[in-house]
């Protein structure tokens, strides 16, 4: 079974990105049959773009 998690900054709110790490994959919540698939080095660039507020608007 895939495990999908969200930010703990999300709270209860269903406009979130989840990531699932065992499959190098993100998907929107409130769309979760669309699932972006990356290999390994692009996710883990992905994930440290996403820490250091690169997609922040």
């Amino acid at each position: 079974m895939t495990r999908w998690k969200k930010s703990l900054r999300s709270g209860t709110n269903t406009d979130c990105v989840e990531v699932a790490h065992q499959l190098d994959a993100v998907r929107d919540s409130k769309n979760p049959g669309i699932v972006l698939r990356f290999d390994r080095d692009h996710f883990d660039r992905f994930l440290m773009d996403a820490r250091n507020g690169r997609f922040d608007n």
